[in-house]
């Protein structure tokens, strides 16, 4: 990880391969952003200018190099876009300064050390600067001969390996607090990006857990891991059914934070998570150029298991705990076919008429299981439908629930910590599609608003009266095309933040 300072050092003082500057895109041309003054008036007050005749308008994600002013000690000027320019008086959004600093901390790799001269009005302006900084310099090069030693295999450059940041107050709280935060939330989301990454002959069922139980000893959580065995005998048949085509067997994996003495009455929050970690289909099996990616099937655990561990370094006045349903979804003469009855932990019997469908099968099993704590509130994370994706998109992820205003609040969440989401509705007359002549329910309802009945499947194993939300993260989870932002190509770590997010809320009551 990139290492983080906070400096009050000037400008032009700072030794640097490199000192980023904002740029905002005005109604005439390119407008410096509040922290460049120094370069500017090195410039005569022309640092606009001279970036509008190399091209440059401030459009979001632009960067724009040029040489430092005479006395600068850094001598190079990266000029990062910030879109739109705020209203007179208005703040830059802390995402517009995130996407800024990740894409200029992605542009510097193979730099020893940046400065970061972006606007920094306060401590939330500068926990998005080092928020965006230390998610846009992350590589997944484990796998490569030159990443191994320690370098991008692709470029021969190592991530920007230190930044310090311009404008904070190192001695201030709540700037120390905000950079702490930062970087415990970056650092978790940036683990979870590297098991989704991880390729799945290396990330089995086993290995996902026992990821855990290192991650649990580190920061004193608790954990419990049921394996196969111990599945059969509590009844888990979806977790089972869905895992049985594969040579390595599922797990599932419960990790508990409880806060520190005194905070125990905390209200409680459980976190499910869909962990596929490889999804062929089963003998439903997908087509040709649908498997390549499905590594990423189990990025919902993936964040379940970093927002949990976030929570913990955070010491978050809130008991949280993750369900990690964790299976291989494989073909063999063993595997679950269309047609099959399974009995789900929950005691309900489910139709399975395709085997496709099984991201929702899991996590059937985990709900109930979370449900039988009787938490204030479960939250679900799933790469679960591609009728989500046909409805949002790649970048967004959907928001159902069982609590309209517990829906809303999630969004809120999601969005203002730069995550885009939607809410969407679980409409009660899809729910019939999901009735079955042989079992309780089927597995697959109607084709259209097929993300939807997903939901309302999911729906049916939450525990009476207990507030739920499902979150469908299969557009922005994984990402095949170029980097963005702090967003880098494969796996994103789509809702960790948000989840995190929604603990901090819960701990300061703010949810009721």
């Amino acid at each position: 990880m990139t290492a983080l300072t906070l400096s009050t050092a000037a400008a032009s003082g700072l030794r640097a391969d490199a000192l980023v500057v904002g740029v905002a895109k005005g109604a005439g041309g390119p407008v410096v952003a509040p922290g460049a003054e120094a370069v500017d008036t090195a410039y005569d007050g022309t640092l606009a200018t001279v970036l509008e005749t190399l091209g440059a308008s401030g459009a979001e994600g632009e960067v724009t190099k040029l040489p430092a002013p005479a006395g600068f000690k850094a001598p190079v000027v990266l000029a990062v876009g910030l879109g739109a320019e705020p209203e007179e008086d208005g703040a830059y959004s802390g995402e517009a300064l995130r996407r800024a600093a990740g894409t200029a901390a992605r542009t510097l790799a193979g730099s020893r050390k940046a400065a970061f001269a972006l606007p920094i009005a306060d401590a939330a302006d500068l926990g998005a600067v080092a928020e965006g900084v230390l998610l846009g310099a992350y590589a997944f090069d484990a796998y490569k001969e030159n990443g191994r030693a320690g370098r991008n295999a692709k470029n021969g450059k190592a991530p920007l390996a230190e930044a310090a940041l311009l404008g904070a107050k190192p001695r201030d709280k709540a700037h120390k607090a905000a950079l702490a935060r930062a970087t415990a939330v970056a650092e978790e989301l940036n683990r979870a990006r590297d098991l989704v990454n991880t390729p799945p002959n290396d990330l089995s069922p086993q290995a996902f857990a026992a990821f855990a139980q290192t991650a649990a000893k580190e920061h004193g959580l608790k954990i419990q891991v049921l394996d196969e065995k111990a599945l059969a005998k509590g009844g888990y048949g979806g977790i089972l059914g869905v895992g049985a085509g594969s040579a390595t067997p599922p797990r599932l994996v419960k990790l508990s934070y409880t806060p520190a003495k005194g905070a125990r009455s905390a209200k409680h929050l459980a976190f499910v998570g869909k962990g596929i970690t490889y999804d062929s289909g089963g003998i439903s099996l997908k087509p040709a150029g649908h498997n390549e990616t499905m590594k990423c099937d189990m990025a919902g655990a993936a964040a379940v298991f970093a927002a949990v561990v976030a929570a913990a370094r955070l010491e978050l006045e809130v008991n949280v705990t993750g369900w990690l349903a964790l299976a291989e979804n494989m073909p063999s003469g063993s595997a679950t076919r269309p047609g099959d009855v399974l009995r789900m932990f929950s005691g309900k019997t489910v139709e399975v008429l395709n085997t496709d469908a099984e991201g929702r099968l899991v996590l059937a099993d985990a709900l109930w299981a979370a449900s039988q704590e009787e938490p204030d509130a479960i939250v679900d994370v799933a790469t679960l439908t591609g009728a989500m994706m046909l409805a949002l998109g790649s970048r967004t992820f959907g928001v159902m629930g069982n609590d309209e205003a517990f829906r809303a609040a999630l969004h809120v969440a999601a969005e203002e910590v730069g995550e885009p989401a939607w809410p969407m509705p679980l409409p009660e007359h899809l729910r019939k599609g999901l009735d079955s002549p042989t079992a309780d329910l089927a597995n697959m309802g109607e084709r259209m608003g097929g993300g939807l009945v997903a939901g309302l499947f999911l729906r049916e194993f939450v525990g009476e009266g207990i507030t739920w939300a499902h979150l469908d993260i299969a557009g922005p989870a994984f990402n095949e095309g170029a980097p963005f932002g702090y967003t880098p190509k494969g796996g994103t770590g789509t809702a960790v933040r948000t989840l995190v997010r929604l603990a901090e809320l819960t701990a300061a009551g703010d949810l009721g």
